[in-house]
């Protein structure tokens, strides 16, 4: 005889919220505590924002902060490189909503999708204004906005009529934004050379971050398949070096960088000062995930690469196929973790003469008419670096979702 399952009954989030903080008489006097801390800290800070702060060290200087002194007749590159990254942001977005197989960002907002809509829209309304931008540069940003939320609603509502074949090909749009970023920004195919020297800001620090994140990680793979190579030569040369990249400061190697390369290659083969930081970091970076693959390696029963060499496939085949996308699935917290460090660490680049984010604000807290404004300052620049690390973390969170063979938003065999 089938027996009927017992009814659930889920309590209100109310009476939840009631039972985790005032479950007894010690948890209610502690979360009271808690939230009249918070509170005052909170309306400490409101008051502070907005009646003591002075805002307009920002404002004057918008520009320095986000392209350093990139030259003002060519900053139209980096708007239409903006809004290039906000149709493909906003088209990628809405193509992932509207397939449940590609889970990724479902798995971050299974029911408030139009939420995270509305508040974009939101900041993008009201950051311009509350920056004092001119009115041209705030109706640039509401456009661009416009445009990231007009794509992800033509990807959500068109995006199941594009065929399979021509979906496959659609992730290849963000090498290729990268490609013609590097073109916009740096010049070239007829554009005006505009040389790194007068690349800083947030510019800087993106271009510098992401160029060494792309780089670092096929080469931490081969470090890592390296140092476990039954070849001599090849696994000792990877120890060596991933010993003594990560025996050595950041900071130390690149002032290493910046001297000793000039002194080793001849004046005309000498890479730009940018391009040698940018070198250093992603070979600092490289010997950390190197050892967070290697992690991952290990994690793997060594009959894995057993099995798929019974199976007759090559060792090569056997570690891309089989091998590696286990590996990767238990090296990925740790591996994201370092790219965060690694995009942390371009503040220093400020130590050896380049005007990154934090050098520009160093500068401008240097001029007389700014000083004592450092708290403004640094306060939008930790609003920076998070929401860059955030948007690392919700990345890598959803990339494990999708990978999780447990997860229905995982891809079927």
């Amino acid at each position: 005889m089938a027996t009927t399952p017992p009814l659930v009954v889920r309590a209100s989030p109310l009476r939840r919220l009631q039972k985790e903080l005032f479950g007894s008489r010690l948890d209610g006097l502690i979360s009271i505590a808690l939230l009249a801390a918070l509170l005052a800290a909170g309306l400490g800070f409101f008051r502070w924002a907005l009646f003591q702060a002075q805002w307009a060290v920002l404002s004057a200087n918008s520009t320095l902060f986000a392209v350093g002194r990139y030259p003002v007749e060519q900053q139209w590159r980096l708007w239409l490189l903006t809004t290039l990254l906000a149709l493909v942001t906003g088209f990628s977005w809405g193509l992932l909503r509207a397939f449940p197989g590609s889970g990724a960002v479902r798995a971050l907002w299974p029911r408030n999708d139009r939420w995270a809509a509305a508040i974009l829209a939101v900041l993008a309304l009201w950051r311009p204004m509350a920056l004092q931008l001119t009115l041209a540069i705030q109706v640039r940003w509401w456009g661009i906005a416009g445009l990231l939320l007009l794509a992800r609603w033509a990807a959500g509502r068109y995006g199941p009529a594009i065929p399979q074949a021509c979906r496959r090909l659609i992730p290849l749009l963000w090498p290729l934004l990268y490609l013609v970023g590097m073109v916009l920004i740096s010049g070239g195919l007829g554009l005006v050379q505009v040389p790194p020297s007068e690349w800083g800001g947030l510019l800087l620090t993106v271009l510098m971050a992401t160029f060494a994140i792309l780089l670092c990680f096929p080469l931490g793979v081969l470090l890592a398949l390296g140092r476990r190579s039954e070849l001599p030569l090849l696994r000792w040369g990877s120890v060596i070096y991933i010993e003594f990249i990560r025996g050595a400061p950041l900071i130390t190697l690149l002032f290493l960088g910046q001297n000793i390369l000039g002194f080793l290659l001849p004046g005309g083969l000498a890479p730009d000062r940018v391009w040698r930081a940018a070198w250093v970091l992603t070979f600092f970076a490289a010997a950390y995930v190197a050892e967070a693959v290697r992690s991952g390696l290990v994690a793997v029963p060594a009959g894995q690469l057993e099995a798929a060499r019974s199976l007759g496939l090559p060792v090569p085949l056997a570690l891309v196929h089989v091998v590696l996308p286990q590996a990767l699935r238990v090296a990925l917290p740790a591996t994201v973790g370092q790219f965060i460090t690694l995009l942390q660490d371009t503040t220093l680049l400020s130590l050896i003469g380049l005007l990154d984010l934090l050098g520009t604000a160093r500068t401008v807290m240097a001029n007389p008419m700014f000083l004592g404004k450092n708290a403004e300052v640094y306060l939008v620049l930790a609003i920076l670096f998070w929401s860059c690390c955030a948007a690392l973390g919700l990345g890598s969170r959803a990339l494990e979702t999708r990978l999780n063979p447990h997860s229905p938003s995982a891809p079927q065999a």
